[in-house]
């Protein structure tokens, strides 16, 4: 265990519950589906090397954002590597020559990994937009593209795949989505019976839409802990809690302002700790006065005007014996309570995944 009494902000990583988490999307997908574990953005900043190793028996691929990532990823494990997003021109060759899985929306890119293939297989997972808008062969276009991307000499298409946008908060259109892909699916494969994977579920997919498994699905913030359809939150188990020390203590008269702008006057003498975190830690300032909280033994403390670079305020008035050193937590749990990233999220307008990857680099990362 790391000792972390000179720690002013770290992060701490239960691997245990990122893999329970895949067990809970297996369990979800069954036996004969592969799970594809994201780990795209330093494996939401819980650690892509590590979440990787954890993970080496659960999933039989790994997705990740680009060949960087991938070149990451490839250090620790053997599996498969899908790249989700587009690769640059100057990529190509390296992810062919390494053999990872890329991503292509068109003939034209498939052709310039055709290119690079110099004896050996270009594995390609084909996009397909139905609805997302991102990246993808157009859906009208699907199969003659599909086909023609088939005839391409030293190309081997690995998978066929979609990306649902709005898969938390649009059932209806996600069913009706998810027909739409099935269907193209299956005329694919009545005129060309190679082997094609099929795969379009995330993790709200796999979490209220797991009879559209297909071959793969692609579980991400789900294994960290969060539930992007909050009914399925009691299923998962949150791996991270973002912590702080209290670097300060403070007694203030009625009337003292707090922060910049001075956007919280004290209208009764308040006992303020000033922990040691702010945005660029990942604490995002747009949580300044929106309610947000932290725990500090195990009671919930308000934070009091904006939120700093490196510095934030909370109330402690009605706790006793509070002084410098003592852990706060920004999320996760403490005692009896828990403050969920989600929550964070919906307090600053934002989504999970925002709170997770914006956690800075000087967070030290300590992981049981």
């Amino acid at each position: 265990m790391i000792e972390t009494d000179n720690f002013r902000c770290w992060a701490e990583i239960d691997l245990s519950s990122i893999r329970h988490n895949a067990v809970t999307a297996r369990e979800r997908i069954g036996k004969e589906v592969t799970l594809l574990a994201v780990v795209k953005a330093n494996g939401y900043s819980h650690g892509l090397a590590r979440v990787a190793q954890c993970l080496a028996d659960e999933a039989g691929i790994f997705g990740v954002a680009n060949l960087e990532e991938a070149n990451t990823c490839r250090e620790v494990v053997p599996h498969p590597i899908l790249i989700l997003g587009p690769a640059l021109p100057a990529e190509r060759a390296e992810i062919v020559e390494r053999g990872f899985i890329a991503s292509v929306s068109s003939h034209e890119e498939a052709a310039e990994f055709s290119r690079h293939s110099r004896g050996q297989f270009a594995a390609l997972n084909l996009v397909l937009d139905t609805g997302m808008g991102r990246m993808g062969i157009a859906e009208r276009n699907a199969i003659t593209e599909i086909s023609a991307i088939a005839g391409l000499s030293g190309v081997e298409i690995h998978s066929v795949s979609t990306h649902l946008p709005s898969a938390d908060d649009d059932a209806e259109f996600t069913r009706e989505q998810l027909q739409r892909f099935a269907g193209v699916v299956q005329r694919l494969r009545a005129v060309d019976a190679r082997p094609y994977r099929a795969h379009a579920l995330p993790s709200a997919g796999v979490l209220g839409f797991s009879e559209h498994a297909h071959d793969i699905v692609r579980a991400g913030l789900m294994l960290y802990g969060i539930a992007p359809l909050a009914d399925h939150q009691s299923v998962l188990k949150p791996a991270m809690t973002f912590k702080a020390r209290i670097v300060l203590v403070r007694d203030l008269p009625a009337g003292a302002t707090v922060s910049y702008g001075r956007t919280f006057t004290a209208r009764s003498p308040r006992r303020v700790a000033t922990l040691g975190v702010g945005y660029a830690d990942g604490y995002p300032r747009a949580l300044s006065n929106r309610g947000a909280e932290v725990l500090i033994r195990g009671t919930r403390c308000a934070v009091l005007g904006r939120v700093t670079m490196d510095l934030i305020m909370v109330d402690v008035t009605h706790l006793t014996g509070v002084g410098v050193g003592d852990e706060a937590v920004l999320f996760g749990r403490q005692g009896s309570d828990e403050i969920l990233a989600s929550e964070l999220a919906t307090r600053a307008s934002t989504i999970a995944w925002e709170i997770f990857t914006g956690i800075g680099a000087r967070v030290h990362r300590v992981y049981h």
